[in-house]
C-alpha cells in the first residue's frame, strides 16, 4: 500500500502549508504567505512567495526571517507590505513588537516602515494612492506615540502586567484585553520607496537629558498620525476609498455590556468622524468600496434572539452613506466575503452552500445571483484581475489544501504555480445524505480508506464540527481526518441543524435547541452511512471541538451506541458556561433560561455509558477550561472505581488556547486520540504518548 504524509504525524506536520494570497494592482503576480516548520519542529516560520497569475514561470521566494511574515498587502505603485519581528538594524533594540515593512517594487532590501511600542496588527491600502491605515494599540492614557512607548517601558522594566477594566468584554479567544485598547492610525507613503532610511543623530547631551524617555520617533520613517483609538476602534473591517481620502471602518459601539458595529466615514486628513450607518441591536459590518470610489457595500445583520437566527444581508450605498439599499434579497445564503467586480456593476461574493463554498456575481443593481463556481471546492481569499476579469484565489476541500488558483468567468479554475506541493492523501471522498426526522436532507462528506469493502469494512468515526454556524466545507490543518483515514477510519464530516450553507430555516431548526435536531439530524445520517456495506456498524466512535465537543457531550448523554467519544474544548454546563465565555452577553442573548437548561449536557450524566477522551486548553477563553474540569469531576463523581480509576481520560494542556496550535501539542493531541480509540474500538492496549511521560 502506498504510503502518504498522513500516515506519520511527523511528515504530516512538517507539511508546508499556504495560508493567505495578495493580488498586486495590475493583477499580474500574487503573494503566497507560506509556513513552514521550523528546524526545532515547535513552531511554524512564515515567508512570502511570489507566484505568476498568467500560469508561467516560477514561485520566487521573496522574504526569510526566523520571526517570519504575515498580512502581505500591496500598495498602489506595487510595493509589498508585510508585518514582521525580524530586525530592524537601525533600531537601538532587538524588536518585540511585529512592525509594517515594504518590500520595494523596483527591488532591494525590505525596510521597516514603522517602529512602535505597541506594533502593528494590520494594513488596509488605498487602491490609487501611497496611503494606508495601520492598525496599532495604545495604552489608554497615550496622548502620543512617544508617551505610549515610556509608558510601555515602565511597565515592562517593573514587571507589571496588571489590567484596570472599566468596560466588558475582558477576554477575546484566546488573550486578554488590555491594557492597551486598538487604535487605527493613518500613514502617507509618499515618496518613502524611493528613499534611503538614515537615523537621525541625537547630539550627545540631547540624548543625556532624555535616557529616562523614549526616543523621538525616528524622521526617517513616516510618523503615523491616530485617527481613532480605545475601545471604538476595534474594527469589524475596513476600506479607504481609492485616493485614500476617507476611511469607511466598522467601529465598535458600547450597547450596555454589549456591543454592536456601525459605519463610519473618517476624513484620514483631519480626523473628522461621520456615521454613516448605525442601529440598535444591528450590525453593520466588512465594508468595501468600489474601485471608481462612488459606492460603498457591506453587510447588515441583526443582533440574534432566541426566537430566531437572523439574516445577513448585502447593502449597497453611495459612499457618503447616501441612497441604501439592499441587494441579492431572497438568496438564502451568508456571505464570508466581499469584492467588488472590475468594472463596479457586481459583487464578488462567497458564501457557504451545500458542504462548498463557491464564488458568487451579486450585480448591484439588484439582479439575480449568479453562480460562477460549481465545483466541490470553498474559496478564500478571492480578487479580482482588473486587466482581464479573471479571479485569483485559494481554494480547498477535504481531498487538497489551499492553493491558488484562477478562475475564469466561465467558472472554470486552473492551478497556479506554487512554492508548495499537494500531498497525496489516503482517502476517497464522497457526498452523502439521509432524510432527518422532520423529512428534511441531511448531507455530509464521507472519506473512506483504501480497501474499504463488503470483506472488509471499516471503522466508523463520526466528526462533528464546531461552531455551530459552520459547515463541513473546506480543508483544515488543525482538524484533519486524512490522518484518521490513513489509519483505516471511514470518517463521516455531516452538516446538521445549524450549519450553514442550506438557508435560514436550516439554521432555525436548531435555534435555540441544541440538542433536539442537531442531535437527531446527526443520528439520521449516521444510520445511513453505517448501514453501507464498506462500514463495520459494530466499530463506531464519536468525535468533535468546541460547538462538535458540546455535541459529543450530549451524543454521550443519550445514546450508548458509540464505542468511545472525544470531546475537546466542549461546553458542559450551558448555565457556568453562559457567565464565564469571553463574550457571555451573546449566548445569553440567544438562549432562553429555558433552554439553557433543558440543553445542558450536564444534565444527563448519569446516562453515559460510553468512554470519554476529554481535552482542553486552560488558555481558551471562548470555552473556558472549567467546562471540562466540571466534566471530568463529574465523570469522576458518577463513575470512578473504588481505586480511583476510570475509563475516562482528561488531556489538558495549560498553556494552549481553543485549537492546540503548537506542533508537538498537536502530534500528542492525535496520538492520544488514535490511542484512545483503537484501544476502545479494537480493544488494544492504550498507547501512552512517549511525551507525556
Amino acid at each position: 500500500m502506498a504510503t502518504t504524509p498522513f500516515d506519520s504525524l511527523d511528515d504530516y506536520l512538517s507539511q508546508p502549508r499556504i495560508e493567505a494570497l495578495a493580488l498586486s494592482p495590475d493583477g499580474s503576480r500574487a503573494v503566497l504567505t507560506v509556513a513552514t516548520l521550523g528546524k526545532d519542529k515547535t513552531a511554524y516560520e512564515r515567508s512570502l512567495w511570489e507566484v505568476p497569475v498568467d500560469g508561467d514561470g516560477v514561485p520566487v521566494r521573496l522574504t526569510r526571517s526566523a520571526k517570519g511574515e504575515t498580512g502581505a498587502a500591496f500598495t498602489s505603485r506595487g510595493d509589498v507590505l508585510f508585518v514582521s519581528a525580524r530586525p530592524d538594524t537601525e533600531a537601538e533594540e532587538d524588536a518585540e513588537q511585529a512592525q509594517l515593512w515594504l518590500l520595494p517594487a523596483a527591488g532591494g532590501e525590505a525596510r521597516p516602515v514603522t517602529r512602535l511600542a505597541g506594533g502593528v496588527a494590520g494594513v488596509t491600502v488605498a487602491e490609487a494612492a501611497d496611503v494606508l491605515v495601520l492598525g496599532a494599540p495604545l495604552l489608554p492614557s497615550s496622548d502620543s506615540i512617544e508617551a505610549d512607548a515610556r509608558l510601555r517601558a515602565a511597565r515592562k522594566k517593573l514587571k507589571v502586567s496588571a489590567i484596570l477594566h472599566d468596560a466588558y468584554p475582558v477576554r477575546f479567544w484566546d488573550h486578554d484585553l488590555g491594557p492597551a485598547a486598538p487604535a487605527l492610525h493613518t500613514l502617507d507613503l509618499t515618496g518613502f520607496a524611493d528613499t534611503i532610511a538614515v537615523l537621525v543623530d541625537q547630539p550627545e547631551d540631547a540624548a543625556e537629558e532624555d535616557k529616562d524617555d523614549a526616543s523621538p520617533y525616528p524622521e526617517s520613517l513616516p510618523r503615523p498620525r491616530t485617527l481613532v483609538t480605545g475601545r471604538d476602534a476595534d474594527d469589524a473591517g475596513t476600506a479607504l476609498t481609492p485616493d485614500g481620502t476617507t476611511l469607511v471602518a466598522a467601529l465598535r459601539t458600547a450597547q450596555g455590556r454589549e456591543s454592536r458595529y456601525r459605519l463610519v466615514a473618517v476624513d484620514t486628513a483631519s480626523g473628522d468622524q461621520t456615521v454613516l450607518f448605525d442601529e440598535v441591536d444591528t450590525y453593520f459590518e466588512h465594508p468595501v468600496i468600489s474601485h471608481d470610489g462612488a459606492t460603498l457595500a457591506f453587510l447588515r445583520a441583526a443582533m440574534g434572539n432566541p426566537s430566531a437566527p437572523a439574516d445577513v444581508e448585502i447593502w449597497i450605498a453611495g459612499v457618503d452613506g447616501s441612497e441604501p439599499r439592499r441587494i441579492a434579497v431572497g438568496w438564502d445564503r451568508w456571505p464570508t466575503s466581499l469584492r467588488f467586480d472590475r468594472d463596479d456593476a457586481a459583487l464578488i461574493v462567497t458564501a457557504d452552500q451545500d458542504g462548498r463554498g463557491p464564488i458568487f456575481r451579486v450585480p448591484v443593481d439588484g439582479g439575480a445571483v449568479e453562480q460562477l463556481t460549481r465545483d466541490d471546492f470553498t474559496y478564500t481569499d478571492v480578487d479580482v484581475v482588473a486587466s482581464t476579469g479573471e479571479i485569483v484565489a485559494l481554494r480547498s476541500n477535504w481531498m487538497t489544501p489551499p492553493h491558488a488558483v484562477r478562475v475564469a468567468r466561465d467558472g472554470s479554475a486552473a492551478d497556479l504555480v506554487s512554492p508548495v506541493a499537494l500531498p497525496a492523501v489516503p482517502g476517497t471522498m464522497t457526498e452523502v445524505d439521509a432524510t432527518a426526522e422532520d423529512g428534511v436532507r441531511v448531507r455530509g462528506w464521507l472519506l473512506l480508506p483504501p480497501g474499504a469493502s463488503a470483506e472488509s469494512p471499516a471503522p466508523f468515526l463520526l466528526w462533528i464540527h464546531g461552531g455551530p454556524l459552520a459547515s463541513w466545507n473546506a480543508w483544515s490543518w488543525r482538524w484533519n481526518p486524512q490522518l484518521a483515514v490513513a489509519r483505516g477510519y471511514a470518517v463521516l464530516l455531516p452538516d446538521p441543524a445549524l450549519s450553514t450553507g442550506y438557508g435560514l430555516e436550516f439554521i432555525a431548526r436548531g435555534w435555540n435547541a441544541w440538542g433536539a435536531k442537531p442531535y437527531t439530524d446527526l443520528m439520521a445520517i449516521t444510520d445511513a452511512v453505517v448501514a453501507r456495506p464498506e462500514i463495520d456498524e459494530t466499530r463506531t466512535a464519536a468525535m468533535g471541538g468546541s460547538f462538535g465537543g458540546y455535541m459529543a457531550n450530549w451524543v454521550a448523554g443519550h445514546t450508548d451506541r458509540f464505542r468511545a467519544i472525544v470531546t475537546h474544548a466542549s461546553l458542559w454546563a450551558l448555565d457556568q458556561f453562559n457567565g464565564t465565555t469571553d463574550d457571555s452577553s451573546y449566548w445569553q442573548r440567544i438562549f432562553t433560561p429555558e433552554a439553557t437548561f433543558e440543553n445542558s449536557p450536564h444534565r444527563f450524566v448519569t446516562d453515559i455509558r460510553t468512554p470519554l477522551l476529554v481535552i482542553h486548553g486552560d488558555r481558551d477563553y471562548r470555552v473556558p477550561i472549567g467546562e471540562s474540569l466540571r466534566l471530568w469531576s463529574e465523570l469522576n463523581e458518577h463513575f470512578a472505581a473504588e481505586d480511583g480509576t476510570s475509563a475516562h481520560r482528561f488531556l489538558y494542556y495549560p498553556d494552549e488556547n481553543h485549537w492546540v496550535l503548537k506542533p508537538p501539542h498537536a502530534k500528542v493531541w492525535y496520538e492520544t486520540v488514535f490511542a484512545f480509540l483503537a484501544q476502545h474500538i479494537d480493544g488494544e492496549d492504550f498507547a501512552r504518548p512517549e511525551l507525556l511521560g
